[in-house]
């Protein structure tokens, strides 16, 4: 073996064992379904901080984001960073305290109380087949890495049919990993690990930031005379055509990605889903041993998004510039894929297995919460429920551990078939990816949780079901969802009208969640499922 690639493997090597060891370490001593999935609620909020930061930073927002910035040569996707802040304050203050008072492990079990079974189990159901398939469709990303690496070491560009086993056999690789230590540990072995990933992930992005830089002849003249300079456009994008009025004039907002209404509000709405009625987030959130703690932890990581999305832009901002500086007749048409290259091509040796080591950090980060909530879910709203009722605790934990195991496997079937359709479609964006799949479903999950927590007699079994299956029907037309499917093979199963924009996927959960809330509201409360005291 080249001794320059021995020591990039030693630095992975290192990674590899000391995840796994304080994993295993901090996961210890587990004796029920409690400490599996809540950790005795004695986990530090910094510690918290850190997890929820390593949960939503996944190996996408590793390359996907750097990716935007090389596509667009611009900051407007950090717009939807405004709305993160805004939603976490509501969250923390809307979400954190019922589920507390009702000591939940899942919080689908606050819908059991205020609704009844059938909402909780459609609910939990919703959540379980949207994780799975949003978590197993960014898993594919860390497997770039070796894909290129197997390039650079072999000379030659693998073909379709190599690049998509090098995918699934580093898919399982990292599977099994994390597994090791989610399946002993827990969900202190996932906040610990959590904490040192989010570390390793964000010190490799700022080397990465700064190499760069100083890689490029002429330092920020080069940048700004390369880009033309920036201006307000650069960062902030409104949607609104100057020469059209009326509908026509707002409808042209929501048909673009990144404005500044998408951020507002958008992604108030997609942030307000996923970190308060998605049992990955917020199940870490639940640790902490108080809500005062909890809400500190959530609200300080939509500060801390800021500066980690800007980080990521400036790399494929950089990127951009470094190699119409530097060209490269070899640099991936995917602009996903430009990162990964310049690790492997350009870092100094011991840097680049770091920055790889950050690389599988984030994937390994988002998949082990990912594997531990959905394994959370399945035992306390299925398992307990309906296979072993009256289940002892040795049984729960046991069953918990078998689900980890269970969801494992299906996460590379997920990740293996996303691998294929990328490698079919290269062209594809994986930003919009992962985030359209949540768009599709949560706006139903957000609207239920909302009718459940802003009122006290409105919404009930039957409602609500309607109304998550109506806001689903709606954001699919909304979105072209159904020709988008039928052009897959070939064909087109209806004109869209021409007053009805095609929404881009910001705004998909917010009309989902108003679509399923204001017919959810139509239903009254049965007098036995009204709010209790605390």
């Amino acid at each position: 073996m080249d001794a320059k690639l021995a020591i990039d493997c030693a630095v992975l090597l290192l990674y590899f064992v000391l995840i796994i060891s304080i994993g295993l370490y901090m996961g210890r001593k587990q004796e029920d379904l409690k400490d599996f999935a809540l950790g005795g609620r004695s986990i530090p909020w910094w510690a918290v901080l850190a997890s929820i930061i390593a949960a939503e930073t996944s190996a996408g927002t590793f390359f996907g984001t750097p990716g935007e910035g090389f596509a667009l040569r611009n900051y407007t996707y950090l717009q939807l960073a405004l709305g993160t802040i805004l939603a976490r304050i509501l969250v923390s203050y809307i979400f954190i305290k019922p589920y507390y008072d009702y000591k939940v492990y899942s919080i689908y079990e606050y819908l059991t109380a205020r609704f009844g079974v059938p909402t909780k189990n459609a609910a939990s159901a919703v959540f379980m087949v949207t994780r799975l398939l949003a978590s197993g469709a960014r898993l594919y990303v860390a497997a770039i890495a070796l894909a290129l690496a197997y390039e650079m070491i072999s000379g030659t560009r693998p073909n379709q049919t190599e690049t998509l086993w090098i995918y699934i056999g580093s898919t399982i690789a990292i599977v099994i990993l994390t597994a090791i230590y989610t399946t002993l540990g827990g969900i202190k072995a996932v906040i610990w690990t959590d904490f040192i990933q989010a570390s390793i992930m964000i010190g490799s992005a700022l080397v990465a930031l700064g190499l760069l830089y100083s890689a490029i002849p002429g330092g920020w003249n080069e940048i700004v005379q390369r880009h033309g300079g920036f201006g307000v456009s650069d960062f902030f994008t409104t949607g609104l055509d100057p020469a059209k009025h009326g509908w026509e004039k707002i409808k042209g907002m929501f048909e673009i990605e990144y404005t500044i209404f998408a951020g507002l509000i958008g992604s108030t709405f997609i942030t307000m889903s996923t970190h308060g009625t998605d049992q990955d987030m917020v199940q870490r959130m639940l640790t902490a041993p108080d809500i005062r703690r909890s809400r500190r932890s959530l609200i300080m990581s939509g500060l801390a998004d800021i500066p980690i999305v800007l980080t990521f832009l400036s790399i494929g901002l950089l990127l951009w510039v470094y190699y119409q500086t530097h060209p490269d007749p070899t640099l991936p048409k995917t602009p996903n894929e430009t990162f990964c290259h310049f690790i492997l091509y350009q870092m100094p040796v011991g840097l680049r297995g770091l920055l790889i080591a950050g690389i599988f950090a984030t994937a390994m980060g988002s998949l082990s919460t990912a594997i531990n909530a959905l394994a959370t879910s399945f035992t306390r709203d299925w398992y307990e429920p309906y296979l072993i009722p009256g289940s002892t605790a040795e049984q729960s934990l046991r069953a918990v551990r078998w689900a980890t195991v269970g969801f494992s496997i299906l996460m590379i079937v997920v990740a293996s078939t996303t691998s294929y359709l990328v490698i079919v479609h290269p062209n594809v964006r994986i930003i919009p990816i992962v985030l359209g799949i949540f768009g599709y479903t949560y706006g139903s999950l957000l609207g239920v949780f909302l009718c459940g927590i802003f009122t006290k007699r409105r919404g009930n079994n039957l409602g609500n079901i309607i109304a998550m299956i109506i806001g689903f029907i709606v954001v699919a037309i909304l979105s072209g969802l159904p020709n988008n499917i039928a052009g897959l093979f070939g064909g087109k199963l209806y004109t869209q009208p021409t007053w009805l924009p095609v929404i881009e996927f910001p705004w998909w959960i917010c009309f989902g969640t108003i679509v399923t809330f204001s017919l959810a509201i139509l239903f009254k409360t049965g007098r036995e499922h009204r709010p209790r005291a605390a």
